[in-house]
């Protein structure tokens, strides 16, 4: 356990470090201390730090910079979360104050204002909601064999997909297939829908076309798109700026991350807490080596009865912790207000 001294240097040395990028010397560090010690004294305590892993140097005549262990104790122990200015919430707020039509377009956008604010790589998971119900299916013909199926949910989300029909396909008998689909499975919750997908539906569909492959597969497309977890990007091209090494390989690996839903899904999932505001630090993140020189700070928002979706930060291992994490908790807040606001104004009216 590190003596009461030794947390306010430590403390000291990550604050500095992360504003400067410069190595921490214990002449300068001496003068910024909130107590008053010699500058001999620190660099001795500097050096029970550096022996106990906390920070290290990158050359023998170098100051001190915070190892991974070091970060880690600072923000467990050490950091308190900075109270964002009047003018952040402003920004946020006027941000999130635009006139959306879809709660897509919140999310959308929320992952952008984020990244802005941060100056790193933003993630936003819209509301999970495990009981989105469906609430009509329909094929819409365009002319030329070209269709298109239209699938609305419970929760206001359309998803569309266009199709070409082929050649002498039974429209007739698609009609009375769209008919007995919404029969069978308007307001059962697409988890429902997607499982009899894989049982029952095919042979009732069967009963009324020869060949349901082409149908079976459209209907499932769309059912996936509107059950499937909706995430978005802000910044993807901030990855470069704070890329320490700016290795071609560990940036491709990155850059796949973020074009893969499942990875991300299960990256960011498996580093979300409910206890409000989480951080996870290089190797914690994932065993991808890519991430070393990450850290990641993820919070879950609350919309109430309509779920709870994820908001994150990517960025290296060099942030401003308390900037950072009070800008995401300030705007998980702001987020759910909105999302509130927009769910009671537009669904329960």
């Amino acid at each position: 356990m590190l003596t009461q001294r030794q947390n306010k240097i430590l403390q000291a040395i990550v604050r500095q470090y992360t504003a400067t990028g410069q190595p921490v010397g214990s002449k300068h560090l001496a003068e910024k201390l909130p107590f008053k010690v010699s500058s001999a004294t620190v660099r001795n305590e500097m050096g029970v730090l550096e022996e106990a892993g906390f920070v290290t140097k990158e050359h023998s005549s170098s100051g001190r910079v915070p190892s991974k262990k070091g970060y880690r104790y600072y923000v467990d122990h050490l950091l308190d979360p900075e109270v964002i200015t009047d003018n952040d919430l402003v920004v946020i707020q006027n941000s999130l104050g635009t006139s959306f039509q879809k709660i897509d377009e919140i999310i959308s956008h929320s992952a952008d204002i984020l990244s802005d604010l941060t100056s790193y790589t933003a993630f936003t998971l819209k509301p999970e909601q495990a009981d989105v119900r469906l609430s009509g299916f329909r094929v819409v013909p365009l002319g030329n064999r070209k269709v298109i199926a239209i699938l609305v949910t419970d929760s206001g989300d359309v998803e569309s997909q266009a199709f070409t029909l082929p050649r002498n396909y039974n429209t007739d008998a698609l009609q009375v297939v769209i008919r007995m689909i919404n029969d069978q499975l308007v307001g059962q919750p697409l988890a429902n829908v997607m499982r009899r997908l894989n049982d029952d539906i095919p042979l009732r569909v069967m009963h009324y076309m020869q060949s349901a492959d082409g149908f079976l597969d459209l209907f499932d497309s769309v059912v996936s798109r509107a059950a499937r977890e909706q995430f978005f990007v802000g910044g993807r091209l901030n990855l470069l700026d704070f890329s320490e090494k700016h290795d071609s390989v560990d940036l491709q690996t990155l850059y796949s991350l973020l074009d893969h839903n499942d990875q991300l899904s299960h990256l960011l999932d498996s580093n979300v807490s409910d206890d409000g505001v989480n951080v996870k630090i290089g190797s914690e993140i994932s065993k991808d080596k890519a991430l070393d020189n990450y850290s990641l700070i993820t919070a879950t928002y609350d919309v109430d009865q309509y779920g709870k979706g994820i908001i994150a930060v990517l960025g290296p291992t060099r942030m401003p912790y308390s900037r950072t994490i009070g800008l995401v908790n300030a705007f998980r807040q702001e987020l759910a207000k909105r999302l509130l606001n927009f769910y009671r104004h537009y669904y329960d009216s």
